[in-house]
């Protein structure tokens, strides 16, 4: 399965909320330095998914706050 993320880095606080056009918003607290914000993406997505990290790649946008997730 495929999801849109719109990844909001040096958040306040981690968490994930859904827009209206369904798109996650993942805020992470994590810098997007050296791939830091990707693997705290991927770790709450994994706990608000209910499935294994290893289950979750970025198919497209890892560079861009934007991503397509597939898990």
């Amino acid at each position: 399965m495929q999801i849109k993320v719109r990844v909001l880095p040096r958040a306040r606080q981690n968490s994930i909320t859904e827009s209206s056009d369904g798109i996650l918003r993942v805020h992470t607290t994590a810098v997007p330095d050296s791939g830091r914000a990707n693997e705290a993406v991927i770790k709450l997505l994994a706990k608000h998914l209910d499935v294994p990290k290893s289950q979750i790649k970025i198919i497209r946008g890892e560079t861009s706050h934007d991503k397509l997730i597939e898990y």
